[in-house]
């Protein structure tokens, strides 16, 4: 008979039947009523009434019976945790059977009772077992102990449970090993000090990689994990280790193949890329990763999701395995998508044609979404492949062609891109584009048209009806539009003045007086101030040079993408998320892993980063109606409204210090060890610096330029510079007076510029400006208290000057070694741990050529404007300095200076977030090397 019998419906009074039968002195009646209560405990109802008699027939040899009042157990102990201690006596005889089974099975039970009361009973049963003769004994008492962390951290820290397991890596029987690793795995996820108390060695890498063969395949991911956590001595043991991990790539368990392949991943990162081995190993990577997309479409997708990534990270993986990911016409719509970006992602010159071939196919599928995609993967080849943009175009020109709605409106979009990629290349399709403009109801579609219709209102002789056909929607239409059709309508009245000047009125009038957005509404004020006050101006701006769009927009920042690459088989890698994105109520301080260093690099780095320590990237704006917001400023205000700092500034300077300049050194510190000689720092003056005159005397200001000339003034000179004293950036300005009458009233205020620059006083010239008598005025400058917007080149400043006369406007460059800040010093350790976190990509290489200094003055020279020497080092007889300087807005900039005695040419590397700022650092070494 089967057990279903005890999950009929119950009687009346059964609660006093189970409890007489449970003391009942025979062991089979006794074996039937504890069946009875687990079927009445599953199906929910409530027994805990029941306990002390359940708990009684623990004194029991029937390992049956044993197993269900444990069960009663683990499931009512924390409701009852006073009653649970009376079960406290036989866990501890059961930990001392003779079997070896029941041994196993009450050090398991202690685990799953989550009551305080009782842990601290547990630690002397728990260590016995795990030191037993019994392998199974062994296994099971490792996962306890990380059931006991998860209840009581220091517990288990403070009793040396931590070391018992470390103990167990070096196991005879291989998934005691594993156990051992999935339990250390699982402590360290939590605990910021169990990393410092098992630390994994080259022995102990060794002993896991042993018991890879005779695992589980549990117990085989368990131990890939934790091996791509180590980081080896050298390239050398890197190959021995992807040597033995390689076999496990032809496994059938896909999480053991997607664990082996992120070890590898990782360890590739510490090889010659020009060496056989790596090429091998590039191979090896391939067959598995196509294996994987023949399973079910779950485990497809997963696996999608981490090819996505190791294509980004290296394309040469798959690069002759296109075919693999043409979509199958029963695949899930979400496979079918993420096979679609793959396949933009490998293609290239050679495979482009089959591509496209596919691509079209594709276009003519019944799901929208699937074809929508498909029509822009052709878009997206165009802009990568320019050898096959023309049959790129030609494609999309015979699908426009069919006339189905929601193709021509996707094609309309990524033409033009194409036209930003490829100016004066493809124009000659704007009629047949032009044909489809009544079909269009989508906002992307609509405002993409308007804008070729715009950009090239020259070449379509009814430019101004096309668009005037638009305004009578305006109000109803999706603000992406309205802002289209305005910029659209300004350009056509820029190229054809004489027959739009009414449409351009009637398009500023909607978008000033009849729209309540505000940035419809701030735009339209911009542009007719622009065509009101300087034509040649807004032409200037409006019709200014588009930049050409970049091939792949949508690939993951290298930072994440190295990060995600050491998450490989988990659930980030399907997210393309790091895991503190998403995992919540984790104890202990997140940890962000990192791929090894690069072969050849000077980085020296710990195996994790702690997350508080990454930098993060400072975004400026880019440029948007420069002159509009300048023309627009008012001079008047009080003062002190006029100089109030931003409340809305997007760049935090004080944030990015303490991230990255701060972080690191609490966290990593300790002597470094390692070659680099320790470079001693001005810094230990303190405050007697600035008393004795160095930090003004020292930094190197200038001359000045003329910035504004007379002619322009209106009378009015102003020559100036920018200097740096006492850790503040000055203006220094001469105005002087050419006119024949005297000017007073002076005032002066900035543009949104990349720093953040402001006034922090006011333009203070008290007494009249007399005819040809010239006045020097020093303003105090403040970093970040303005708006801030990125300027081309980064360091341009737009200033408006005001008095009696007129307003004046002129542009200045302030020199980037005055943005340098004096706590840009850097300690070693945090300096090595930056260079590293900081993408390879980042770093750019100058020359610096005719320079008549040794590495001391050049050192010196350097400090003297705020860029510091960390650390000097001699290699090979060539001196290398590396140097870090912080900005104003708080970004870093880390260099590296290579000085050959004897040699006038010195290499400098530079590595920072920011790009942008390289051009102008190096312009700062020049400058003050050539001094």
């Amino acid at each position: 008979m089967t057990d279903s019998k005890y999950f009929t419906t119950t009687k009346k009074g059964e609660m006093f039947e189970l409890k007489a039968e449970l003391n009942s002195d025979k062991k089979d009646r006794k074996k039937e009523a504890v069946k009875k209560v687990i079927a009445s405990m599953t199906v929910g109802k409530d027994v805990s009434a029941l306990f002390p008699d359940v708990v009684n027939c623990m004194q029991t040899d029937n390992l049956e019976l044993k197993k269900l009042v444990y069960l009663y157990l683990m499931n009512y102990a924390k409701s009852q945790p006073d009653m649970a201690i009376m079960a406290v006596n036989t866990f501890v005889k059961d930990c001392d059977d003779s079997n070896p089974l029941i041994r196993a099975l009450a050090v398991r039970t202690m685990g799953c009772i989550r009551v305080d009361k009782i842990t601290e009973y547990l630690c002397e049963p728990l260590r016995k077992c795990l030191k037993d003769e019994d392998p199974y004994v062994r296994k099971t008492a490792a996962v306890s102990v990380a059931k006991l962390h998860d209840i009581s951290p220091q517990l288990v820290e403070d009793q040396g449970f931590l070391d018992s397991l470390r103990d167990l890596l070096s196991d005879s029987n291989p998934m005691v090993v594993a156990n051992a690793v999935a339990a250390i795995s699982e402590i360290m996820e939590t605990s910021p000090t169990a990393s410092q108390i098992v630390d994994l060695n080259t022995q102990i890498i060794n002993k896991l990689l042993t018991a890879l063969n005779e695992c589980t395949e549990w117990g085989q991911v368990f131990i890939l994990d934790s091996v791509s956590n180590y980081i080896p001595k050298d390239e050398k043991e890197a190959q021995s280790i992807c040597e033995r991990v390689t076999p496990r790539l032809a496994h059938a368990n896909s999480a053991i193949v997607l664990s082996a392949v992120k070890v590898i991943m990782k360890l590739l990162e510490m090889m010659d890329q020009n060496s056989d081995f790596f090429g091998l190993m590039i191979k090896k990577l391939s067959p598995p990763l196509v294996t994987l997309l023949s399973a079910e479409p779950e485990t497809q997708y997963v696996a999608l999701r981490n090819i996505n990534l190791i294509v980004q990270k290296r394309p040469d993986v798959l690069k002759n395995e296109m075919k693999v990911f043409f979509v199958k016409y029963n695949d899930p719509i979400y496979v079918k998508l993420e096979k679609l970006d793959i396949m933009i992602r490998l293609t290239n010159q050679s495979n482009i044609a089959q591509v496209l071939a596919e691509l079209k196919e594709y276009a003519t599928e019944v799901d929208v979404d699937f074809v929508r995609k498909s029509v822009r993967a052709i878009g997206r080849c165009a802009i990568k492949v320019e050898q096959a943009a023309e049959r790129c175009v030609s494609t999309l020109l015979d699908l426009i062609q069919t006339k189905v709605n929601y193709v021509v409106q996707e094609a309309i979009v990524v033409i033009k891109d194409i036209f930003r990629k490829y100016p004066n290349k493809y124009e000659s399709i704007i009629a047949t584009l032009c044909e489809n403009l009544d079909t269009l109801d989508e906002p992307e579609a609509r405002a993409s048209m308007i804008w070729i219709i715009g950009e090239y209102a020259e070449r379509i002789d009814n430019a101004d009806e096309l668009l005037e056909s638009f305004l009578d929607g305006f109000q109803d239409e999706n603000t992406q539009v309205q802002l289209q059709l305005l910029t659209a309508i300004v350009k056509l009245f820029l190229k054809r003045p004489t027959d739009t000047q009414e449409l351009v009125q009637q398009v500023l009038s909607l978008a000033t007086q009849d729209s309540d957005n505000p940035d419809l509404r701030d735009r339209g004020y911009i542009y007719w101030r622009l065509l009101s006050t300087d034509p040649a101006a807004a032409k200037e701006v409006v019709l200014a040079e588009k930049p050409l769009i970049s091939e792949e927009t949508d690939l993951i920042e290298p930072t994440l993408l190295d990060e995600l690459i050491c998450h490989i088989s988990s659930l980030a890698s399907v997210y393309h998320k790091p895991p503190n994105a998403f995992v919540e109520g984790r104890g202990g301080v997140p940890a962000r892993r990192v791929l090894p260093p690069r072969i050849g690099s000077p980085e020296e780095m710990t195996q994790e980063v702690p997350q508080a320590a990454v930098p993060q990237v400072t975004v400026i704006p880019g440029v948007d109606s420069l002159i509009g917001d300048l023309l627009d400023m008012d001079i008047n205000p009080p003062m002190a409204q006029q100089f109030q700092p931003s409340m809305n500034q997007p760049i935090g300077g004080a944030g990015v210090m303490d991230l990255l300049g701060e972080g690191l050194d609490s966290l990593l510190g300790g002597p470094q060890q390692g070659g680099l000689d320790y470079v001693g720092s001005s810094s230990t003056l303190g405050g007697l610096s600035d008393i004795f005159g160095f930090a003004q005397s020292s930094i190197h200001v200038p001359p000045q330029e003329t910035w504004l000339p007379a002619a322009k003034g209106k009378g009015l000179d102003i020559s100036g510079t920018f200097s740096r004293k006492s850790g503040q950036v000055f203006m220094e300005l001469t105005l002087t007076n050419r006119a024949l009458q005297a000017m007073m009233g002076f005032a002066i205020q900035f543009n949104k510029n990349s720093f953040g620059l402001a006034p922090s006083q006011p333009l203070n010239v008290t007494a009249p400006l007399m005819p040809n008598q010239s006045i020097n005025v020093s303003i105090a400058l403040a970093p970040n208290s303005g708006p801030v917007q990125r300027m081309n080149p980064l360091t341009n400043l737009q200033v408006a000057v005001k008095n009696n006369v007129d307003v004046f406007y002129f542009s200045c460059v302030v020199p980037m070694h005055v943005l340098f800040t004096e706590d840009g010093e850097m300690e070693k350790r945090t300096f090595l741990a930056t260079w590293k976190d900081i993408p390879v990509q980042n770093e750019v290489q100058y020359e610096i050529t005719d320079v008549q200094h040794n590495a001391d003055t050049v050192s010196q020279k350097l400090r003297n404007n705020n860029i510091f020497t960390v650390a000097k080092r001699n290699v090979e007889g060539q001196d290398m300095l590396y140097q870090s300087l912080k900005l104003s807005n708080g970004i870093w900039v880390l260099a590296e200076l290579k000085i050959q005695p004897g040699n006038p040419n010195f290499t400098l590397s530079l590595k920072s977030r920011a790009n942008d700022a390289y051009p102008d650092v190096f312009s700062v070494y020049e400058t003050i090397l050539h001094l």
